[in-house]
């Protein structure tokens, strides 16, 4: 393979997720000008899928996570690599170590915090010294948090003059369901985190993606309450990811929201605990994805509440109207790799999409995906 001989690959192209990303790429690649291809594990695997959504232009790469030589010439033929291939704790980090030697671009979809911050510990410094520009978290992990709060400051310093210490995520409505992959993630994260008391602790930390840098202490998050206006709020599954990403966005913004913010995401009307425990059998296995009535009927209504001195100030809503894990990730993740690729003059490093793209990347999203951001009310 000739040296960069394209912009974007699709890595992990075959499993649920990688293939909307590639339906996505069909459709968009080349409105951006972009060359592109998929790349796994099996090539005919990836012909058939070529076949399958009729995308002749896109060129096919085999290379196996556990083949170092092969990721790093796939790494060498690309400007940046969309990677779907998880648990990335498992699977990702040969991919990153290659992109991150090469300086070339990444984004993935990880919602896996631990595996994150081992990432930025030993890469971090390796990334910004070659040029690599390293993204995690790309998806609905964790860009409608990191959107809404960011846009939520920017209409507090518009109006007030000064960002608010304190913001709440409420999702209010969230309909949409785990492929495989996501079940496999959370499992090998929580495995870990019993294994290793440590890793519990940073699984629990609101500040385990700023390393060298703690703020105040949250609100407890396992509680159920009731919230004016809301009814009861409680734990959600995506919550602890998206609080993590969004202070480590603030971080690397150089702490525009204060080194006092504090940030909690919960789910309004939290269904009861189950009666009894989950079966497995019952889950989806890697590769596949929720049902299709799941894909038809998938939104999401996201909440942003932004207070001062126990005053609500701004009210922010993301929403969207498609399945948010995967049918909205995959043009998430997409937009976020066609705005990385034109970011010429991003610094080299471990970024979360908003704290790299900003403006750019809102602007995409408001353009090319069903992800809207509205104000809600301001000044309140």
């Amino acid at each position: 393979m000739a040296q960069e001989q394209y912009d974007l690959v699709i890595y992990g192209a075959t499993g649920f997720t990688g293939a909307l990303v590639s339906q996505y790429l069909h459709a968009r690649a080349g409105d951006e000008g972009l060359r592109w291809a998929m790349a796994g594990r099996a090539m005919e695997k990836l012909a058939a899928l070529r076949d399958e959504i009729g995308c002749t232009e896109a060129g096919l790469i085999e290379a196996d996570a556990a083949d170092s030589a092969a990721l790093a010439q796939m790494v060498a033929a690309t400007r940046a690599v969309v990677s779907t291939v998880g648990p990335y704790q498992l699977h990702g980090e040969p991919l990153v170590e290659a992109c991150a030697n090469a300086g070339k671009g990444y984004v993935d979809l990880c919602g896996e915090p631990l595996w994150m911050r081992a990432m930025i510990d030993r890469y971090e410094g390796i990334a910004r010294a070659n040029g690599a520009r390293i993204l995690f978290s790309c998806g609905f992990d964790s860009i409608p948090a990191e959107l809404g709060v960011w846009a939520c400051q920017a209409e507090a310093v518009r109006t007030l003059g000064h960002p608010l210490p304190r913001i709440r995520g409420r999702m209010r409505t969230f309909v949409g369901g785990p492929s495989g992959g996501s079940v496999a993630s959370g499992m090998a994260m929580m495995e870990l985190a019993r294994e290793d008391p440590a890793k519990g602790a940073l699984l629990a930390d609101p500040y385990a993606l700023t390393p060298g840098f703690a703020g105040p202490a949250h609100p407890e998050y396992n509680l159920v309450e009731d919230e004016a206006g809301l009814g009861p709020v409680g734990p959600f599954t995506l919550g602890p990811t998206d609080m993590k990403n969004v202070h480590r966005s603030n971080l690397l913004q150089g702490h525009p929201y204060g080194t006092d913010f504090v940030y909690d995401e919960k789910l309004v009307n939290p269904p009861p605990p189950p009666s009894q425990p989950l079966s497995l059998d019952k889950l989806p296995k890697p590769g596949e994805g929720p049902s299709a009535e799941v894909m038809a009927n998938g939104r999401f209504d996201l909440l942003i509440i932004g207070e001062e001195d126990g005053a609500e100030k701004v009210h922010v809503v993301v929403k969207g109207d498609q399945e948010p894990g995967y049918k909205t990730t995959s043009m998430l993740i997409s937009e976020t790799a066609f705005a990385l690729l034109a970011a010429d003059n991003l610094s080299p490093g471990i970024w979360t999409p908003i704290a790299a793209l900003g403006s750019a990347l809102a602007d995409r999203i408001a353009r090319h995906t069903p992800v809207v951001v509205t104000l809600e009310n301001s000044g309140v």
